[in-house]
């Protein structure tokens, strides 16, 4: 059975990963004292490798002949992991297995003593997707873990991972992997699997990857089905992204303002198949690069161009000024938003293309803007009659509602502050709901610093000693997402309220009414806390 080469080249050693030495290094050191964390936090972006030393360091703490803090990759121990005929190291998918039953069977299951390795560990995988419950599940076990049993938990969005968990955790951020140390590694893995790659093809691949390792290895493989020999047109060909010369060519209609010779180039690749989006981010790397050497007169360090490349470009950017670079990155930009939303997206690139290209400036994000023209009666004599008609009558309703009401109403009137009701619950949530807003809504959670939340039937009130909380919450962006989390957690919409404090309200027929009573006709007096 093929074996992709992403799998097939996974590094087996923590030296064999790149571009990942601040991890590494201090992972070999702590397995070689023997002095591990018993929980980790990997985080990075896809592909850097975070996965494979959760992988290497499993192997590592349990190896029978560890050296320098790598396994040994002989032992028994070391070829069962690999095999997976091992089942004391534990890989969780937590995109799938996100629940809390799935990691109170975990909790369980890590009482007992290993049955071959030295430590048991669960490298649980995309950690932020598992849900709050699993998550105060994993929470029990992680502060008093067994001395046999290793968490290390991976994800590429740290933010999402509650405090209460990272605090347990020895952190280690992955970097994005150098352009260079991709290119390396991919001549390498080319020449060991029999194929030719080029130093363009290497550069070109190594820029398509974005930093993961993965991304390249899967992008290499898909062009050696076209070519044992890889350069940047097989590159171009094999992933439908238009070549560097076609590239520089629709530079230079555009520094020409040669609005037929850009859109004859966009047609040219979209009849080839080209991928539109991907044609208008190929577009923005090329200013971006000429953005760099315009910016800093000799940016070669920052680029990952052959040298005959890096001099057209150079040649390029001189004709360019820098004003004019970021106002065409600019536009390009707003494209490339513009084309998620859109069904036709070679019309939006071509009218984006004829914008850079008028000899006027033109920009389709003012256009949409701008005020509508003026309808004329040459233009279009019926349509005024009815527009003159519209404004007679928005103009005499204006007039009655003046005679009716003096004065405008105010936008959005602030409600009158809620008394609290005597029947009215606390809402227990509350304390989880700002511990969830102190992590990934940190402005709001700001302004419910010692509040406290009751409940009265589809209404929420807020005690609070912000005494600006109620105007802040008569804006949109505020009390709209407010109400949000608070559904969220309800599983309900409810009203907003602020509450007033001096004031209880007590029910005519509820016994403490009945006290209240007794107490003023015997003249005595009462206070209310």
């Amino acid at each position: 059975m093929h074996l992709a080469l992403y799998r097939k080249w996974r590094p087996a050693l923590f030296s064999d990963v790149i571009s990942q030495e601040h991890i590494t290094t201090i992972l070999q050191h702590q397995v070689a004292k023997g002095s591990f964390a018993h929980a980790y936090l990997f985080t990075g972006s896809r592909g850097t490798g975070k996965t494979t030393c959760a992988r290497i360091l499993a192997k590592a703490i349990n190896c029978l002949h560890p050296k320098d803090g790598n396994p040994c990759l002989e032992c028994e121990i070391c070829k069962g992991i690999e095999d997976g005929s091992i089942l004391d190291i534990t890989e969780m998918d937590a995109a799938s297995n996100n629940g809390v039953e799935d990691v109170r069977l975990l909790r369980e299951e890590a009482n007992f003593v290993p049955s071959v390795c030295r430590y048991r560990v669960y490298i649980i995988d995309e950690a932020h997707m598992l849900s709050n419950s699993a998550f105060n599940a994993l929470l029990k076990i992680m502060e008093e873990p067994p001395p046999h049993v290793l968490f290390i938990l991976a994800t590429t969005e740290v933010h999402k991972i509650p405090a209460t968990i990272a605090s347990r955790c020895q952190r280690y951020d992955f970097k994005r992997i150098k352009a260079a140390d991709i290119a390396a590694r991919l001549k390498k893995i080319a020449e060991a699997e029999g194929l030719t790659l080029t130093e363009g093809g290497a550069s070109l691949l190594a820029r398509l990857s974005d930093g993961g390792m993965r991304d390249a290895l899967s992008l290499l493989e898909q062009t050696s089905a076209f070519s044992d020999v890889i350069d940047e047109s097989v590159v171009s060909s094999a992933v439908g992204i238009a070549q560097k010369d076609e590239i520089f060519d629709l530079a230079e209609a555009v520094r020409n303002q040669d609005a037929a010779k850009a859109l004859s180039i966009v047609s040219a690749l979209y009849e080839s198949g080209k991928a539109i989006d991907r044609l208008a981010d190929d577009f923005i790397s090329h200013f971006r690069d000429l953005m760099l050497l315009e910016a800093t007169g000799d940016g070669e360090d920052l680029l990952l161009l052959p040298p005959n490349e890096i001099k057209r470009l150079k040649d390029q950017a001189s004709a360019y000024t820098l004003p004019r670079i970021l106002s065409v990155i600019t536009e390009l930009q707003q494209a490339l938003i513009r084309l998620s939303r859109t069904k036709n997206q070679k019309i939006e690139l071509e009218m984006t293309l004829v914008c850079l290209c008028a000899k006027e400036p033109l920009s389709l994000s003012a256009a949409q803007t701008t005020q509508p023209a003026r309808v004329s009666e040459e233009s279009d004599p019926l349509l005024l009659q009815r527009i003159s008609k519209l404004e007679q009558t928005v103009l005499s309703l204006s007039e009655q509602r003046k005679s009716v009401s003096p004065t405008p109403p105010r936008k959005n009137p602030p409600a009158e502050p809620t008394p609290i009701p005597a029947k009215a619950t606390v809402l227990e949530c509350w304390g989880e709901l700002l511990e969830e807003l102190r992590q990934n809504e940190p402005a709001l959670h700001a302004m419910l610093i010692d509040s406290t939340a009751y409940k009265s039937g589809e209404v929420i009130i807020i005690d609070s000693p912000n005494t600006m909380l109620k105007s802040l919450l008569l804006t949109d962006n505020i009390g709209a997402k407010l109400a949000d989390e608070i559904e969220r957690k309800l599983g309900s919409r409810h009203r907003l309220r602020i509450a007033k404090k001096e004031t209880l309200i007590i029910e005519e027929n509820s016994g403490f009414s009945d006290i209240l009573k007794k107490a003023g006709e015997q003249h005595i007096e009462t206070e209310l806390y």
